[in-house]
């Protein structure tokens, strides 16, 4: 165990249960909390007393119900249990009673093999299938999402009616208000919010209390800011980690800034695109190979830095995006986000420096180190073990298989069809069509059993069902202004 803090975290690093255990009992931490994520990609926990938490509970497990859990198990074989893994135990960072925080396994009690539909597993599988493909040995992660932190949140739906309300100090929208506080104005205008200082940046303390929240939870941080769109859009963009590590971080980022906006009565939310007419929130996600510790990713003689295996990975990225976006922009508001003509990145190209590609590739440094790749498409509402090795697994398949991404896009590409390019690919308008795209071209997931068929039949039967089907039945409230008086 190391006992000294890291330099950019402050937490204690454990390994082992009996590390795990002689720490609860030096903090004098009462309760353990076991938390384990569902196929959506929501964490879900149950607790104990910290007394019932000993070396044998690492192997044995502990039980719960996956029939109740979203993409598990049915109810005539639900039980199931989790198997905690000391190296994520912390002490919980928002509970108001001392509590040990520990991410789990799932393992089914019968065979006692790890559970094909856990995505944590999903994620290990894929680290793995990057060590035996001897391509490389480790993938580094660099998530940017961004998330809303408003003042207040209604929304309602029956047979009858259907609305929703956001409201937020900041919204340009309240510049008119009359209400019981003084209005003081200072608002981030439509898509003016990038960088502005307070006061119209009203949430730099709060930001803030987050970071040092998260850096006391092991997590390092690298910047924090606020975001385009008006009413508290925000990003706080964290450390680059492996593909499991930040899987785990992303569920705890998230758990964190949630719990610290309620306690100062405010709600944040990572919803691709909570408001219209305004940027949503998407989560760029930046990655590289490396390989017994250098990078793979850089050429000085290649276009942008990048090496012809870099490349090759982004061809695989964008020759399976359309079947990679059912899971890494999973929600049918994931698609009001990817509509072509604004600044959100739909054209299926590479290009350095542009916004509006599918892959970027950052110029800030000429460092061999910080070379990388930037998948634009994703947001922050996709399950981040699946997303992050459904892209590994696409660009390990483009490197296998030499697929050649074509020439950059080095241009304008919303004026493409007027400086002699041709049409532009893009990625689906929608999320039955990621689902169909993912239907035709899977393959590449199931390598090295990663993916498993009955978890992508899954998947596609929870979403059509629980998600696309529910909305189609309802009438959308804005029909009753285009149709009401036909």
């Amino acid at each position: 165990m190391t006992l000294e803090a890291t330099k950019e975290t402050s937490a204690v690093k454990l390994t082992t249960p009996k590390e795990v255990i002689a720490f609860a009992r030096k903090e004098g931490l009462k309760i353990v909390d076991y938390k384990f994520v569902d196929l959506p990609g929501t964490w879900q926990h149950f607790s104990a007393m910290i007394s019932e938490l000993d070396e044998s509970t690492f192997s044995e497990g502990v039980g719960f119900d996956g029939s109740s859990i979203r993409g598990f198990q049915a109810i005539h074989e639900s039980d199931m249990l989790l198997i905690p893994d000391p190296t994520t135990a912390i002490i919980d960072p928002v509970c108001e009673v001392p509590t040990l925080s520990i991410a789990c396994n799932v393992v089914d009690p019968l065979t006692r093999e790890p559970y094909s539909r856990d995505p944590r597993y999903i994620a290990q599988k894929a680290e793995a299938y990057l060590t035996k493909s001897g391509i490389a040995d480790t993938s580094y992660w660099g998530p940017e999402a961004e998330f809303f932190i408003f003042d207040n949140i209604r929304f309602d739906q029956n047979q009858y009616s259907a609305m929703y309300a956001i409201n937020s100090e900041e919204g340009i929208w309240n510049s008119g208000a009359n209400g019981g506080a003084p209005n003081l104005g200072h608002r981030p205008r439509w898509k003016e919010g990038y960088f502005p200082v307070a006061p119209a940046d009203t949430l730099q303390d709060l930001r803030s209390e987050i970071v040092l929240r998260l850096q006391e939870a092991g997590i390092a941080v690298e910047v924090h800011h606020h975001e385009v769109a008006t009413a508290g859009q925000c990003e706080i963009d964290l450390r680059f980690d492996t593909l499991v590590t930040m899987a785990d971080n992303m569920l705890l980022y998230k758990y964190i800034i949630k719990n610290i906006a309620r306690a100062h009565g405010k709600t944040a939310t990572f919803m691709p695109k909570p408001i219209w007419g305004d940027n949503g929130s998407g989560m760029h996600v930046h990655q590289s190979l490396w390989k017994g510790g250098k990078t793979l990713m850089h050429d000085k003689d290649g276009y942008a830095g990048l090496s012809q295996l870099s490349k090759y990975y982004i061809g695989g990225l964008l020759k399976h995006a359309p079947a990679l976006l059912a899971l890494v922009a999973p929600t049918v508001n994931s698609y009001h986000r990817l509509v072509p003509g604004f600044e959100a990145p739909v054209n299926l190209v590479y290009s350095r420096r542009n916004r509006s590609a599918a892959v970027r590739i950052p110029m800030y440094t000429e460092n061999p180190k910080a070379k990388r790749i930037e998948f634009r498409c994703p947001d922050p509402a996709c399950n981040p073990y699946l997303a992050f090795a459904a892209l590994l697994m696409a660009g390990l398949d483009g490197i296998e298989n030499k697929i050649d991404p074509g020439e950059p896009s080095d241009y304008d590409l919303f004026e493409h069809s007027h400086n002699g390019h041709g049409p532009v690919k893009q990625v689906p308008g929608s999320l039955p069509e990621a689902l169909a795209a993912l239907d035709k071209d899977h393959a590449f997931l199931l390598k090295g059993d990663v993916f498993t068929k009955d978890v992508l039949e899954t998947w596609v039967e929870m979403k059509r069902t629980k998600e696309i089907d529910p909305m189609r039945l309802r009438p959308h409230p804005y029909e009753f202004h285009l149709y009401y008086d036909v």
